[in-house]
Parts: C-alpha cells; sequence; structure tokens
C-alpha cells in the first residue's frame, strides 16, 4: 500500500518529476555503493526510474516509495553486477578458448611440418632436389630444368611423383 504522501505521485507527472529531482543524488549514492562505478550507478537509477514510471499501474508499493525506490534500485545493481559478471567470464573463457586454439593449431603446423620434413627425407636424392627447389626456393618448372640440365618434363614428372 502507497503511503497518504506518495499515492499521487505514481500518477502525476509533475509530482514524480519532483519526486525524481528531489531522490535522484540519494539512489545515485545507493547504487554507486554497489557498483563503485558513477556511470553506472546514474544509468541504473534512471533505469528505475523509467520501469517504475512505465509501469505504474501495475506497481505495487508496500511502505513508502522511497524504500520501494531503493529496494529496485538494489536489485537492479545486483542484477548488473551478476550480467557483468557473466560478460567477464564470457570474455575470459573466449580468451582462453582462442589460446588454446592457437596452441594446439601451432602445435599441428609443427607435427604436419615434421612429417613433410620426413616424408622429404625418404624421396629419392634427384627428386627431393627438385621438390625442394620448387617448394622452398620458390623456382619454377622451367629454372630447374635449365639448372639441372634436365627438360621440363622430366622435372614435371619428378614433382608429380615427389607430391
Amino acid at each position: 500500500m502507497v503511503s497518504e504522501d506518495d499515492a499521487g505521485i505514481l500518477f502525476n507527472v509533475a509530482l514524480f518529476e519532483k519526486f525524481f529531482k528531489r531522490h535522484y543524488s540519494e539512489f545515485c549514492m545507493l547504487a554507486f555503493r554497489y557498483l563503485n562505478d558513477r556511470d553506472a550507478a546514474e544509468e541504473v537509477v534512471q533505469e528505475v526510474f523509467v520501469k517504475i514510471w512505465e509501469k505504474r499501474s501495475s506497481v505495487e508499493v508496500k511502505g513508502s516509495l522511497t524504500a520501494y525506490f531503493n529496494m529496485a534500485i538494489k536489485n537492479t545493481c545486483l542484477n548488473y553486477l551478476k550480467h557483468k559478471r557473466i560478460e567477464f567470464d564470457f570474455a575470459r573463457n573466449f580468451v582462453q578458448q582462442k589460446r588454446e586454439d592457437a596452441l594446439s593449431e601451432e602445435r599441428f603446423d609443427e607435427e604436419l611440418t615434421e612429417k613433410i620434413r620426413k616424408a622429404i627425407e625418404l624421396l629419392p636424392p634427384q627428386r627431393k632436389k627438385i621438390f625442394c627447389m620448387s617448394r622452398y626456393d620458390g623456382l619454377k618448372y622451367q629454372e630447374i630444368a635449365h639448372r639441372l640440365q634436365l627438360s621440363v618434363k622430366t622435372v614435371e614428372a619428378q614433382m608429380g611423383l615427389a607430391l
């Protein structure tokens, strides 16, 4: 039940605005005690005022309107902190997953590089030389053929077998 003094505040714009101006800084200090962030505290207080005004026809205030606002601000602050904690945990988990993915990818790359190195070591000497000149030195088949005094077709064939 709303007290006699508070009865018309929720349905009269001028009285609601007067209540807002009278209690705004007090409510902001309350919110600041929970949030330790002035901007967030002001945001919470404004949010509570807007919500209560929008739902004024269904709001059931038992006791004083100031006490009702205090409780609403406290609960909104706690929800805000809970939401921030969820965001923080999500961000931390996201970063951790990215690190793990990067390490996993790095290990995969290292393993793949080692397997390729071992496979190249198993190639016959001429084929190995042609493959390395193509893949590591960046030479074109024609350049390899010229340097090794082979035909381009031979280089192509050896590369096909190496791959």
